[in-house]
């Protein structure tokens, strides 16, 4: 239950405290994309060594955002959030410092970590000081603020790659994290589930080593074929460790992710518009800035700049999609929304190598931003509006999950696309290594990179087809209305 007695400053103080600590992850994961191909070439990365930057990061995350939810609801959602942070800070400085792509993929698994107790934590505190009939606005507030953080990310990210070293982009999270602990010990109240019982590390071993081997599997199936032993052993290792990961969770008395609260239609569906939305986006946002580089031969600078429109937008009117949603419903948020973006991602696909700004990502940055816009805090306030008080760090962690393994699987499954068709159209013996001559910044011909280009448009229109399909989903199952009291 939402605290009475929190004043109107209090609030926007912890509001405050909950957009620097999830800035820590918006402007890491965004500035990071952004400064991947530099990555690669810094540290003589292959192009499945490069995806695993991102996967470390991601599969941690995934696996654990579920016990971070838990332990806030548990131990204090102030103190678990407190501590993801400094984790964070820790973690970043590794990545800072790591001389090799094999440490840095270590440091970015144990930035992971941190951000499994800090973002479900940060929700959680905001559904915790805000009434029902306020969280819509609230949310959509932290998720523009964090938005225009996460999208400045990809220019601060381009421009220390061309200009300076992509390894300051750890270094901004350490002083960012300090003020982040200083803000919530003066303004966060503690808070938690008096009900909350056990932590679920069974469920996680089992989510984290499943999640693990089938991710591996996919990124290694285009260099050592499908038909390979180890590859179809990763396969079939990895499902039947994700069913063990059900079948605990249905026997486990303090399950890290209650499968009841599933039995909720708008819970469950919302859940999938997540899915899908998510594996849409951070598949599109990985691949996005290879394509502008490579084939269209911009700067990272440039290829981050490319992402502003996404700021302004979001940063300006998230606020008012959410306070939309209040009125309204978020039906019509989460079926439009999605749907808008999906029309966006398809956009990018449209320009041809060469192109410019305005006749290049422009369009598509903007549809796609104003889709998000109307869909994100939306479909986090339903979600939490969906299952009893006293569970919003579960359900935030089972949402947050549900996000980060979507972009986690779509890194994997769209690279399987995009190797397939680069492989198709390179029309060459050695494909997969010109693969990764195109994406570690080679100078090559103009038939690789338009290979390259053919690829990114397959990856890009299935992102596309599956925004669309997230915004009908939204359209069948997102309530029409959220619960006040």
């Amino acid at each position: 239950m939402a605290d009475p007695s929190l004043s109107a400053s209090r609030k926007r103080w912890i509001l405050v405290a909950t957009v620097l600590g999830s800035s820590l992850t918006f402007i890491d994961g965004s500035a990071l994309g952004v400064a991947l191909p530099a990555i690669q070439n810094d540290l003589r990365a292959g192009p499945a060594a490069v995806q695993w930057v991102s996967n470390a990061y991601l599969l941690t995350l995934g696996a654990l955002v579920l016990i971070g939810g838990a332990a806030g609801d548990r131990f204090g959602r102030r103190k678990v959030f407190v501590i993801g942070v400094a984790l964070f800070a820790l973690a970043s400085i590794a990545c800072g410092l790591a001389p090799t792509v094999e440490l840095l993929i270590a440091g970015r698994a144990a930035q992971g970590v941190g951000a499994a107790l800090l973002t479900p934590g940060a929700l959680a505190v905001i559904g915790s000081a805000f009434p029902p009939e306020e969280r819509g606005k609230a949310f959509g507030t932290w998720a523009g603020a964090g938005a225009v953080f996460g999208m400045i990310g990809p220019l601060v990210g381009g421009w220390l790659a061309d200009a300076a070293d992509w390894r300051l982009i750890f270094w901004i999270n350490v002083p960012l994290a300090a003020l982040t602990i200083a803000v919530t010990l003066k303004a966060v109240p503690e808070s938690r589930d008096e009900q909350a019982r056990g932590l679920d590390w069974r469920g996680a071993l089992f989510a984290m080593t499943g999640l693990g081997v089938l991710t591996w599997a996919l990124t290694a199936a285009p260099d050592l074929g499908w038909s390979d032993p180890s590859i179809l052993t990763g396969l079939l290792g990895g499902i039947v460790l994700l069913a063990a990961f059900l079948f605990a969770e249905a026997r486990q008395r303090h399950p890290m992710m209650p499968l009841r609260l599933f039995r909720s239609p708008v819970f469950s569906g919302v859940n999938l518009l997540t899915l899908l939305l998510y594996f849409a986006l951070g598949g599109a946002m990985f691949f996005l800035p290879f394509d502008l580089i490579r084939v269209h031969g911009w700067s990272a600078t440039a290829a981050g700049a490319a992402m502003l429109p996404f700021a302004v937008i979001m940063g300006l009117f998230s606020g008012y999609a959410g306070k939309l949603a209040d009125r309204f419903g978020a039906r019509l948020s989460l079926s439009l929304g999605p749907i808008l973006a999906g029309f966006g991602l398809a956009l990018l696909a449209l320009p041809a190598p060469g192109a410019g700004y305005v006749d290049g990502p422009l369009a598509g940055m903007i549809a796609m931003a104003v889709g998000v816009t109307l869909a994100v805090g939306p479909l986090t306030a339903a979600v939490m509006g969906a299952v009893p008080e006293g569970h919003t760090g579960v359900a935030s962690g089972i949402n947050n999950a549900v996000a980060r393994v979507a972009a986690l699987l779509a890194i994997a499954l769209l690279g399987v696309i995009l190797s397939a068709v680069f492989v198709a159209r390179a029309d060459s013996p050695d494909a997969r290594a010109l693969l990764g001559e195109v994406m570690g910044g080679a100078d090559l011909e103009p038939a690789a990179r338009g290979a390259f280009h053919a690829a990114f448009r397959a990856v890009i229109l299935t992102c596309a087809g599956l925004a669309v399909l997230s915004g009908v989903i939204g359209g069948l199952t997102a309530p029409r209305r959220q619960k006040t009291e």
